[in-house]
């Protein structure tokens, strides 16, 4: 009888788990207004320290009236400064952090593809991010002799998938491995590429100051699917 009722105990404690791991069926939808237009973009539960940071900044408006203040032409934009806020001209900016790091989450699936959301870093050997800058990957497409090389330089090597979408979509493959990558762009790619059109300083900063407002909304997923394309794994 005690046998039995363990069995029962451990059976309602399995079910219980496999309850709690149930997939939601909403997510949240990521929202980035800018001057040069609107991105929208999701946020992957493989890093969830960093999409948990990520979101609530966003809910806690941290980032509105941000500059993105370093942009390189084909590689990718970068913001989240707190000292950018209503900076002029003049201003230094690119070391302003929130006071705290996030802990790298690399995972195989995730990489530096057009319209990956990454955290930025230093140099700190733990590759740890930092907790409120990060960057929007704009980068090339490349042919399969180039990205031979590019890959070589990375601390993880693509998949043939991967592969495929450097050389039709588009990316920085050098970086996969080295900065955490914990969102991608579903809508507004051509922003990137506007935004990376605009003159810069001998830092990257744009002459004219780029603003984003970002907000979140948590939404069905069948409807970011239907919306923006963007398909789940099930």
């Amino acid at each position: 009888m005690r046998n039995f009722k363990l069995a029962f105990l451990a059976l309602i404690l399995a079910s219980s788990y496999t309850f709690a791991q149930k997939p939601s069926k909403k997510d949240y939808l990521v929202t980035i207004k800018t001057d040069k237009g609107v991105m929208h973009a999701v946020l992957f539960d493989e890093t969830p320290k960093h999409k948990e940071n990520f979101i609530k900044l966003a809910k806690d408006k941290f980032y509105d009236g941000l500059l993105f203040h370093r942009v390189f032409p084909d590689f990718m934009i970068q913001g989240g400064d707190p000292n950018s806020r209503n900076a002029k001209a003049d201003t230094r900016i690119g070391n302003g952090e929130n006071g705290y790091k996030i802990p790298a989450e690399f995972s195989p699936k995730l990489f530096h593809q057009k319209g990956a959301l990454a955290a930025a870093r230093d140099n700190n050997p733990a590759k740890e991010s930092s907790g409120c800058q990060f960057y929007i990957v704009e980068g090339r497409k490349w042919n399969k002799e180039d990205l031979e090389k590019q890959a070589a330089r990375a601390a993880r090597k693509p998949t043939d998938e991967q592969k495929r979408v450097y050389e039709t979509v588009g990316g920085t493959p050098h970086l996969d491995g080295a900065y955490s990558v914990f969102g991608l762009v579903i809508d507004g790619l051509p922003v990137i590429d506007k935004i990376s059109m605009e003159p810069i300083d001998d830092k990257g900063r744009p002459d004219k100051n780029i603003s984003m407002k970002v907000s979140v909304k948590k939404m069905k997923k069948k409807k970011i699917t239907k919306k923006y394309g963007y398909k789940y794994e099930v």
